[in-house]
């Protein structure tokens, strides 16, 4: 169907021109990317952030790599080198933790993040600094086509396309959370404002009929008033003959209010690419060692995507470094084993001839 539109109203391609300093920024989008920065949100970060288990699973995960100190390499041999202080300290009014803290939050809700540089070294335009900037702020421009990002709006003026008050856009490998799973997040929240009613309101909804004659609007008040003050301060009831009380609706025992709660918990850390007992939503026994094993996999399928996100940002060519170095997160103490177990790595490196004594006091922090 859409070759036989195209063929009868073809589309006519707007000559463009060629803008050198800004061959790199803009590029063709694919439907999700173009979702992730424009519109396709089925719930709110507000509604997420008041699920605990969503809560919890964004701290463990923005807040670690937050943590993670940052490395650069020389591409060539691996070496390793001094990184610019905008690498450690993107934005000098804050710390760096903060700055990727947050973006990587935004990452993980959105898909996508920015920062905008607010210096830049004059001989080669490479950012000096940079600070984050909020998701929400952030529109893009596109060409004719509606296919190609050729600029961003920043609280709906036109950004810079380089230099200092242009763009940095940070873009994730999958959907954020917020595109792809808001209608596990519209359950969680229904179930927990289902809680909370059975929380003040701890019985089935009650219901006070009238035996006798119709009763007017006035006394049918009195009456509710009287049976909410006396409920208040005492369980037991009196009814008089001409009145009588049933129940409708479920208790959360029939409802299964837990088991439901427990269910939807269990596919939120599905949907953050969590494993489940992180945030308890199933129960494992965890013994030191496998908890090292836990921390390797939290890296390779939950923190992985946003850490390759943020590092091959940071390492494209001229942007932030020169060129033939890469930007790497330093793991090794996140993944660091026990001291018998670097000790027996250690023995091993040094007899092959890996790595020396002075390097091994080094890697532990023994050379004063």
């Amino acid at each position: 169907m859409g070759a036989i539109r195209d063929f009868f109203f073809p589309t006519v391609k707007p000559t463009s021109v060629t803008d050198v300093d800004a061959a790199l920024r803009p590029f063709t989008v694919q439907e999700t990317l173009l979702n992730n920065v424009g519109a396709g949100m089925t719930a709110t970060r507000g509604q997420a952030m008041s699920i605990p288990a969503i809560q919890r699973a964004q701290q463990i995960i923005c807040a670690t790599i937050g943590s993670l100190p940052l490395e650069q390499y020389v591409k060539a041999t691996g070496a390793h080198t001094d990184a610019p202080r905008v690498i450690h300290q993107p934005d000098p009014s804050t710390t760096g933790a903060i700055v990727y803290s947050y973006t990587a939050s935004d990452l993980f809700f959105y898909g996508a993040a920015f920062w905008q540089c607010t210096d830049a070294y004059a001989e080669d335009g490479r950012v000096r600094a940079a600070q984050y900037i909020p998701y929400s702020r952030i529109s893009p421009q596109l060409d004719a086509s509606g296919t190609k990002i050729i600029g961003y709006y920043i609280d709906n003026v036109p950004a810079p396309l380089s230099g200092i008050g242009s763009i940095i856009p940070f873009y994730a490998l999958s959907d954020g959370l917020l595109f792809k799973a808001g209608r596990t997040i519209r359950a969680a929240l229904a179930l927990e404002e289902a809680a909370e009613r059975f929380a003040k309101e701890p019985i089935p909804t009650m219901v006070l009929k009238s035996t006798g004659t119709n009763l007017p609007a006035e006394r049918i008040s009195n009456l509710m008033n009287s049976w909410k003050a006396a409920r208040q301060s005492r369980a037991t009831a009196f009814l008089n003959a001409d009145v009588d009380i049933s129940t409708i609706g479920y208790d959360p025992k029939n409802l299964q209010l837990n088991e439901a709660r427990q269910y939807i918990a269990l596919e939120l850390s599905r949907a953050c690419g969590l494993p489940a007992h992180f945030i308890s939503a199933e129960v494992t026994s965890m013994t030191y060692s496998n908890t090292l094993q836990e921390r390797r996999a939290l890296v390779d399928f939950s923190l992985r995507p946003i850490l390759t996100a943020i590092e091959q940002t940071l390492s494209q060519s001229g942007k932030f470094i020169p060129n033939g170095y890469d930007i790497r997160f330093d793991l090794d103490d996140f993944l660091r084993g026990s001291a018998l177990e670097r000790a027996q790595v250690y023995e091993i490196l040094n007899r092959i001839g890996a790595m020396s004594v002075e390097q091994i006091q080094e890697e532990e922090d023994l050379i004063r």
